[in-house]
């Protein structure tokens, strides 16, 4: 698979660096960035934390926004970041922010025109992988993490591929999203009238029945204007308590939905990855 570096940047003795390769999965050019930290010069192999984003994101919100290459320079991890959808003249779209370009919602789409290109969950979870650790110095040690849109595509992921990643963790996470607007809105398009084929996609379905856990982290603002109806997290709190799922949801007074927030607490969510990581 050809990859076509877009830019590179010298980032705290390491390299971010920016590519685009053709995707069999979702049949159009696609973007990723990578942070490759400084231990990959001697020749080392490093585990891989991937960062899925929300709503309206690229691959670039994350890596420009949350500061997370410092501590990831330290720990000896490499991040990548995919975007979110496919993109392009020829792929399906919708003018409303929450469906189309920019809001795959991490699913395999089964309903046209969305299906002939959107199978981000395919592609996260098997071609992405498969391409960065064939053309990057990592190893098969993964942990996956993300915000909104991506919280839900990061936590039903793990909690559906419990063997690929060591640990989990989301900020302000789509907890629920078969019963908020977001959801509703995307797994219809996506995936048709019938309620029985989004519940794989959903976090709060998925867990009680969870046969190997993935140890995990949730941050969540108390002051996020969307918590109220779209998030859900009350619902996440409610299952873990009644199953003691090894999740942890911390609810942080005073921060909202933005990357203000993702970068107060980014290390924290690092520092987590890396201790099971390496475990």
């Amino acid at each position: 698979m050809n990859l076509e570096n877009l830019s590179e940047n010298r980032c705290f003795g390491g390299w971010h660096k920016q590519y685009q390769h053709h995707s069999g999965v979702l049949n159009c050019a696609m973007r990723f960035a990578i942070f490759l930290p400084p231990q990959v010069a001697s020749g080392q192999q490093v585990p891989v934390l991937y960062w899925l984003s929300g709503l309206t994101c690229t691959d670039e919100n994350f890596m420009q926004k949350a500061g997370a290459q410092r501590i990831a320079a330290e720990l000896g991890v490499a991040i990548v970041a995919p975007d979110t959808s496919p993109r392009g003249e020829d792929i399906a779209n919708d003018e409303a922010y929450d469906l189309g370009q920019g809001a795959g919602f991490y699913v395999n789409a089964t309903q046209a025109p969305w299906n002939s290109h959107y199978r981000m969950y395919d592609y996260i979870v098997d071609e992405l992988p498969a391409l960065i650790e064939t053309h990057f110095p990592v190893n098969q040690q993964r942990a996956i993490a993300g915000h909104s849109m991506g919280g839900h595509g990061a936590m039903m992921i793990a909690l559906r591929n419990p063997e690929r990643y060591r640990s989990m963790s989301a900020f302000s996470p789509i907890c629920n999203p078969i019963n908020c607007p977001w959801g509703e809105k995307a797994f219809t398009a996506y995936l048709g009238d019938n309620r029985d084929t989004w519940a794989p996609y959903d976090t709060t379905v998925l867990l009680p029945n969870a046969q190997q856990p993935v140890v995990g982290l949730v941050d969540q603002g108390e002051a996020d204007s969307f918590l109220a109806t779209e998030l859900n997290t009350d619902v996440l709190e409610g299952v873990v308590a009644q199953t003691g799922y090894p999740l942890e949801v911390r609810r942080q007074a005073g921060y909202d939905h933005s990357y203000y927030f993702i970068a107060s607490f980014i290390e924290d969510h690092l520092r987590f990855h890396a201790q099971h990581l390496a475990a």
